[in-house]
């Protein structure tokens, strides 16, 4: 007889314990133990909550190398039946050889389930044996884990009617649902407006406004004192939630009849002479053009397409020229400039800021990181085995993701969301600019060394967004080398893997709809272009999304700053605007308010959050994978320590790429 010594590691999440017996089966190359239940001088806690509890498991004779482990658990008389979540078994062989079993899943029945020791193996290599589990285990998945069409036009969805239609593996935390409550109302409580939630009436002055704004971050209360200076307007191209749109500027568009002696005074410089030096950007907001704008209270709104044209002076600030807020020129459509009125030159910025949260929020926010994290999330799940190394790379990438999403189809973008009822382009108009955003969206824009080459932003001073992005992507794209090209050793054994080709194949068919003009690789032909790939996965669902979800109540909390929407139509001539005239323009109290704790609960930081880099759930159990991953923190902890040194220096802290700041996958 040899023995075999079992420790089984229990979750530390709530309500992760099981009372249940617990039975488990070795399968090895040479023989299998028998079903042997798991029984210790713990009793009944033997698998509580974060409970390490250690067994042997006798055999007649050696199994060899260990191959899988069979595990149930099964009711005890009157008990009820429990659900359970392991996190990974550690079985030392006779031979002194320990090997680790990863499940991190939760068992909710009395059914034997299977689970394969922890090295990563393609399908390829996996023996006809060993293949069936790995079928077995898609083959279940993908009854799981079904794509449905939200809507025309936008990237597919999981099928589901609600977080509890999920599997448990993949649904949030209970401590995380206790903490969320993904309403408006919630954020009003906690911001204490909730008296203010039914009051349809406008603003009397910008007293009882600043009244409502008492809870401030610190960044919130810098944008409440300088949302009205041009320096900050043009900053937040470069370091707000919206770094996405601007652009250099070569030659004025068409419909933007903007002359030198309109910007330049008395000749200082020319537009031309400006272009040659890479000083003049662009922000178009064409795609809004024609959007048909909700109605709220009862009110029609306005939801404007401006062009704003932006300098970068001497003394390095990006500062703007002129904005014209509808997209054809026209005697009703003025051109303004910081030369005109106070009122009039501030109600230009306030429609051109109301206009970026609407894009911010559908095409910045939910189309390229919300809805493309979903679409990663469920072609992994559907098409990748525990087994696969692309799955224990990618899936801590992916935690909370499908629930966020479910919550925000459920009660943000709904018929009756609050992005629906209180947002400009709420209703028919919101699925408009998705549709808009999804034809125009291109591989190139999601690889952040390839966006800022191609907006030709390379070298704008104190844009901090870039730089920190950049050697995020670096430092992603050094781990993703070195894990996949220890698994992948040439082109080859990429084309062969047949479940790598059918995850990129079904990202490409319900994420970009099939279309060859987004660049999107339909099948991989080579390592460098797994690599790239999925270093973007990556950075989208961690970089990227912090980058332009942690600061929303920070920018558009105080609402003048990036109104949702607006209620009376802009300025067709100068100087017939004032104070009240921008009070008349601003959304009701209970817009504003809604929208404020709206974007409030989209910031919070939550109690599990998981920092980029740092995997609470080991996946990999090969030295050399484990190797990359502290490299990796370790770079990831040498730029936080360069992030934090910088900002001492700066005026304005850049917070939102520092990596303990950044979550390893969508889950707010």
């Amino acid at each position: 007889m040899v023995d075999y010594e079992v420790t089984v590691f229990t979750g530390s999440l709530d309500h992760a314990a099981t009372y249940n017996d617990v039975y488990i089966k070795l399968v090895g190359t040479d023989g299998e133990s028998h079903r042997t239940q798991l029984i210790d001088h713990k009793g009944s806690l033997a698998f509580i909550k974060g409970a390490v509890s250690s067994f042997t498991v006798p055999c007649s004779v050696s199994i060899g190398k260990l191959l899988l482990i069979e595990l149930d658990k099964q009711r005890f008389s009157f008990f009820p039946e429990e659900h359970w979540f392991p996190d990974k078994v550690e079985i030392k062989s006779p031979e002194e050889v320990t090997y680790t079993v990863p499940i991190y899943r939760w068992i909710t029945d009395s059914k034997v389930h299977h689970f394969r020791e922890g090295t990563a193996l393609r399908v390829f290599e996996d023996n006809r044996r060993l293949g069936k589990y790995r079928d077995k285990e898609l083959k279940r998945r993908k009854e799981e884990y079904c794509w449905e069409v939200y809507k025309e036009g936008i990237p597919h969805c999981i099928k589901a009617k609600n977080p509890c239609s999920l599997p448990p593996e993949v649904r949030f935390s209970f401590s995380k649902t206790i903490q969320f409550g993904f309403t408006a109302f919630t954020g009003m409580i906690e911001l204490k407006l909730e008296g203010l939630a039914k009051c349809k009436k406008k603003w009397k002055d910008m007293h009882h406004l600043n009244r409502a704004f008492w809870h401030k971050t610190h960044m919130a209360d810098y944008v409440q004192k300088h949302w009205k200076e041009d320096v900050f307007f043009g900053y937040q191209y470069l370091n707000g939630i919206n770094p996405m749109l601007i652009r250099c500027c070569t030659a004025l568009p068409s419909n933007f009849p903007v002359t030198d002696n309109m910007v330049f005074l008395h000749g200082q410089s020319s537009l031309g002479e400006e272009m040659k030096k890479g000083n003049i950007f662009l922000v178009d907001y064409k795609l809004l053009d024609g959007v048909k704008p909700n109605v709220i209270n009862r009110k029609k709104q306005y939801l404007m397409a401006p062009l704003v044209l932006l300098h970068k002076t001497p003394q390095d600030q990006l500062m703007p020229l002129a904005i014209q807020l509808k997209q054809t020129p026209a005697d009703d459509n003025p051109i303004f400039f910081a030369t005109d009125s106070e009122y009039d030159w501030l109600m230009a910025k306030i429609f051109v800021r109301s206009a970026d949260f609407n894009m911010h929020e559908l095409d910045v926010h939910l189309l390229r990181t919300h809805l493309l994290a979903e679409v990663f999330t469920v072609s992994l799940l559907r098409n990748l085995p525990m087994v696969h190394p692309l799955y224990k790379l990618l899936i801590p990438h992916t935690r909370y993701t499908l629930q966020i999403n479910i919550m925000a189809r459920l009660l943000l973008i709904s018929k009756t969301g609050v992005f629906t009822e209180y947002a400009a382009s709420g209703g028919e108009g919101m699925i408009t600019i998705l549709r808009r955003s999804m034809s125009s969206m291109t591989y190139s824009s999601l690889c952040i060394p390839d966006d800022i080459a191609e907006r030709g932003l390379e070298d704008v001073p104190n844009f901090h967004y870039r730089d920190d992005g950049l050697r995020l992507w670096d430092i992603i794209n050094r781990f993703v080398q070195g894990v996949l090209g220890y698994y992948y050793k040439n082109d080859a054994e990429v084309k062969q893997d047949s479940e790598l080709q059918k995850w990129i194949s079904d990202i490409f068919v319900h994420g970009f709809l099939s279309k060859k003009s987004t660049g999107i690789p339909q099948s991989f032909t080579s390592v460098a272009e797994l690599v790239k790939f999925v270093t973007m996965v990556i950075f989208t669902c961690s970089a990227q999304h912090a980058a332009v979800n942690s600061g929303q109540y920070d920018f558009d909390g105080w609402m003048p700053n990036a109104p949702s929407s607006l209620q009376r139509p802009p300025p067709t001539k100068k100087g017939t605007t004032n104070e009240n005239t921008m009070l008349d323009t601003f959304p009701d109290v209970n817009t504003t308010v809604k929208g404020m704790a709206t974007v409030w609960l989209l910031s919070k930081q939550s109690t599990d959050f998981v920092p980029l880099g740092q995997y609470p759930t080991h996946h990999f159990t090969e030295e050399t994978p484990c190797k990359l991953m502290k490299e990796f923190q370790e770079r990831l902890e040498d730029f936080e320590a360069h992030v934090k040194a910088r900002n001492g220096n700066l005026g304005v802290p850049y917070t939102y790429l520092n990596p303990v700041e950044v979550e390893n996958s969508v889950s707010l």
